[in-house]
């Protein structure tokens, strides 16, 4: 008799089982892309949704960009730095707490050695992916980031060049990707902390709280004895300086009485 309920249970059961293997197969297995756009498939003109130019030269004579979308193939977008150069296509992100990957397929012509090729990055201090150099078939490069508790706001750039290395040729990128991840493995690419490197880039503090502190009521003192001389100096009576004594006019000979009393 038992035997024969778990059979029903499991008869009823069955449905239910099939439904909630549907959902969980359609559920998505990957984690959320944050780049806006990755694939360039949108867009309008020469310009590709949620992202923007910039560079360290501007003008037509200094470097070009340029978007395509072929029907049959994924969207790409491409930097050319006529003038030695730091160009790139640039969208902002918010990301949480957390560990997150970064990663492109790029493929460059003519980009000379010596100098910051063509790289995935992030707009502070060097967090960056490999940079190519030379010619190059689409490669696929990537970098880990770590985020602090409170977040942050990053520039993730498509880059040709560097700071205070600039460079010339021409790059190419596509499939730009940003997701959160548990830890990267090692040896999968290079990885940055970004509240280190936020704290080294903002330097030390000029002394500790203490001293800060004594220095400000040192100040404080200094001003209050300022204050207290001048409302002495106000409220004293002028001293006067005495006159210097006149000279007396001298006496004049008795010239005429005299030669009165002759008479």
């Amino acid at each position: 008799m038992a035997a024969r309920r778990i059979a029903r249970s499991l008869v009823r059961l069955a449905p239910l089982a099939a439904l909630l293997a549907f959902c969980i197969g359609a559920a998505p297995t990957g984690p959320a892309d944050l780049v806006l756009n990755g694939d360039f498939a949108k867009g309008a003109g020469n310009v590709p949704d949620h992202w923007r130019t910039g560079g360290w030269l501007e003008g037509p004579d200094a470097a070009s960009y340029q978007w395509s979308h072929p029907p049959n193939g994924p969207g790409e977008i491409e930097v050319r730095n006529l003038k030695p150069n730091d160009a790139r296509y640039i969208q902002t992100l918010t990301l949480s707490e957390g560990w997150f990957r970064f990663s492109a397929e790029i493929r460059t012509e003519g980009v000379p050695d010596g100098k910051t090729g063509a790289s995935l990055s992030i707009l502070e201090d060097g967090m960056m992916s490999a940079d190519l150099h030379g010619n190059n078939d689409w490669k696929p490069e990537q970098f880990f980031v770590k985020v602090g508790r409170r977040g942050a706001d990053v520039e993730l750039a498509c880059r040709l060049g560097g700071y205070a290395s600039l460079n010339t040729g021409r790059a190419l990128f596509r499939n730009v990707k940003a997701v959160g991840i548990a830890a990267p493995a090692v040896g999968d690419g290079p990885r940055f902390d970004l509240d280190t490197i936020r704290k080294q880039a903002a330097g030390p503090p000029a002394g500790r709280l203490w001293t800060l502190i004594a220095t400000l009521i040192a100040l404080a003192a200094l001003a209050r004895l300022g204050w207290v001389g001048f409302g002495f100096a106000e409220s004293a009576p002028a001293v006067r300086t005495p006159a210097a004594p006149q000279p007396k006019p001298r006496k004049q000979a008795r010239q005429q009485s005299g030669r009165g009393r002759r008479r």
